[in-house]
């Protein structure tokens, strides 16, 4: 059974279009490109959720469905999948609407990434629970 998309309940936390300079010579864009506009919303995201500041630790199960071609709209959507002692992870899926296609939304990206919050001497903090 297929977990439904976190693409339907709520706006994105990041949208964005695919330039030339983020693609390879045959126009497909770079996977670490898309990486770390994953990143940047997956760390928007949590710092809301813990009202804090953060570095990311680690990535997991990152998987690319479809490539991402220049001039598509770039949209990553995320939600909480755990809040530990000074930790988050959230799962981010990233989803294009092709250039000039239609209304068609695709999910291209999707992973799971992990933040540490942290202090003003950048080591680990307790995470405020409300």
């Amino acid at each position: 059974m297929n977990k439904p998309s976190i693409k339907n309940q709520q706006p994105p936390s990041l949208r964005t279009v695919a330039m030339p300079a983020d693609a390879n010579p045959s126009g497909d864009i770079f996977g670490g490109w898309i990486m770390s506009q994953m990143d940047i919303a997956g760390a928007i995201f949590a710092s809301y959720v813990v009202k804090g500041r953060l570095v990311t630790v680690a990535v997991d199960s990152m998987t690319f469905h479809l490539p991402v071609f220049i001039g598509d709209q770039v949209s990553c959507y995320c939600e909480t999948t755990r809040i530990g002692n000074t930790s988050i992870s959230v799962h981010i899926e990233t989803w294009v609407r092709r250039k000039h296609a239609s209304e068609e939304n695709l999910k291209v990206t999707e992973a799971t990434f992990t933040y540490v919050c942290i202090d003003d001497e950048r080591r680990p903090m307790q995470i405020e629970r409300l």
